[in-house]
């Protein structure tokens, strides 16, 4: 029998702890609120453990893009339209040959 050491899964990018600790305060309740939702569906049927795991790693994303200083203004730059950027069709259609 080995001994783990008790911290070695901290850095999953997937805890809810470092999710929510990465997360800005104003993302935070939603997060929460969510999570305990998909956590409660997860506990009382077994099959909905992948949705909790694909939520957790949603989340994770979520969260490094949230933690951009300037998430917000560019978000909002681009809800108006300013700025270099592009739709997803635009995308696809300078890609397709």
């Amino acid at each position: 029998m080995t001994a783990e050491a008790i911290d070695q899964y901290t850095d999953d990018p997937n805890d809810p702890e470092r999710i929510l600790a990465r997360l800005p305060e104003r993302e935070r309740a939603r997060f929460l609120e969510e999570y305990r939702a998909t956590a409660e569906a997860a506990a009382n049927e077994v099959w909905r453990y992948r949705q909790l795991r694909r939520f957790l790693h949603e989340w994770s994303l979520r969260a490094v893009a949230y933690s951009a200083p300037d998430f917000y203004d560019r978000r909002e730059a681009a809800r108006r339209g300013e700025g270099d950027y592009i739709t997803l069709d635009e995308l696809v259609a300078r890609r397709e040959p």
